[in-house]
């Protein structure tokens, strides 16, 4: 039987971040857990969060330590090149992701909080910039003694046609409309605990998002009311063993069942397991495994294969899941990249 391959895009952190990468990589990932660099794609700074288009051989990158965004089209089996212009975005732009008919892109800021949002045309290419109106602190509201700097971290899609972001240092994870040439419209807000941190989001397929928290190293289960609106479910520790000491929640990804969830742990370097049920509002840490490497900053789990960058010792590790656990077994292949910081299969 022929060997299947699967190419993986890589994000890294560059000079320009104290990063050892150099740009956009192209990784090969095979059913037998083998990972082959194919090389550079295109050389780009710190382009740390990668989205593609969902039609097209494009790809949008954020330029974290240079405020821009950047559309690059797929030229060859593992090639970049740039596509346009780069938009200006804001500070420390951490994370971007696409809507599923291809209409927009948005960018979220870790530096300043803005989420914005680009109109892309029917070639995938930027047309414009619309920002969000800003996040106000819940939690500080009527104590303008205590001011806590918005740090919006992640965008992800909804198949209504809505948009969720996360709001790291607000404690916040907002839903927007689109509105065509007005960007983003405010529809309505899920305030977290206090010092929480939601960092990034997964939506089971129950339609529950489930939200891993970079503070608190916690999952919250947002849901869906007849409403529309988003309420808080539950909250439980990502791990089974708890948090330590100088841990950073990073990335939360499901299983393709929806049985499992996986939250990787920065400081610890840990990849924490839990069980999911009851349409994503019941949530069991099972089991802590070693991420393989340091630094795990962002991970990816795909056709019963789960995939760490390890930011930390420059390195991409492959691990088989059992799918009747949801545990990793392995690590079973390794790749050496430059401070990787994103995963995504090429279509």
């Amino acid at each position: 039987m022929a060997i299947q391959k699967t190419l993986i895009w890589v994000g890294s952190y560059t000079a320009d971040r104290n990063g050892n990468g150099e740009g956009i990589v192209a990784l090969s990932a095979d059913d037998t857990g083998r990972l082959t660099s194919l090389g550079l794609a295109i050389t780009a700074n710190s382009p740390s969060f990668l989205a593609l288009h969902p039609s097209l051989p494009v790809v949008y990158a954020v330029a974290e330590e240079g405020k821009t965004v950047q559309a690059y089209r797929r030229t060859g089996d593992a090639e970049l090149e740039a596509f346009g212009d780069p938009w200006s975005a804001g500070e420390a732009t951490c994370h971007v992701a696409t809507d599923p008919q291809g209409r927009f892109i948005v960018a979220t800021c870790w530096g300043d909080g803005q989420v914005i949002l680009y109109e892309l045309d029917d070639d995938g290419a930027i047309t414009s910039r619309t920002s969000a109106a800003a996040a106000v602190d819940p939690h500080t509201a009527t104590s303008p003694d205590e001011q806590r700097p918005s740090r919006a971290h992640a965008s992800l899609m909804l198949p209504d046609g809505r948009v969720m972001t996360t709001d790291l240092g607000h404690d916040l994870v907002r839903v927007w409309r689109y509105s065509p040439g007005e960007g983003l419209q405010p529809d309505h807000q899920v305030i977290l605990p206090k010092g929480s941190g939601p960092r990034h989001m997964a939506r089971h397929h129950s339609g529950t998002v489930l939200v891993d928290t970079e503070y608190s190293v916690e999952v919250a289960a947002l849901q869906m009311e007849p409403d529309g609106t988003y309420e808080l479910a539950t909250m439980v520790p990502a791990s089974a063993a708890g948090a330590k000491e100088g841990d950073a929640g990073a990335e939360i990804a499901l299983s393709p069942d929806g049985r499992f969830a996986y939250v990787g742990v920065r400081g610890s370097n840990r990849i924490c397991v839990l069980k999911v049920s009851h349409s994503g509002a019941e949530l069991q840490p099972l089991e802590d495994v070693p991420c393989g490497g340091e630094w795990p900053r962002h991970h990816l789990v795909r056709e019963g294969w789960l995939y760490v960058a390890n930011e930390g010792s420059d390195d991409v590790v492959s691990f088989k899941l059992d799918p009747e656990t949801g545990l990793p077994d392995g690590p079973a292949g390794r790749v050496e990249t430059g401070s990787p910081s994103m995963l995504v299969p090429a279509g």
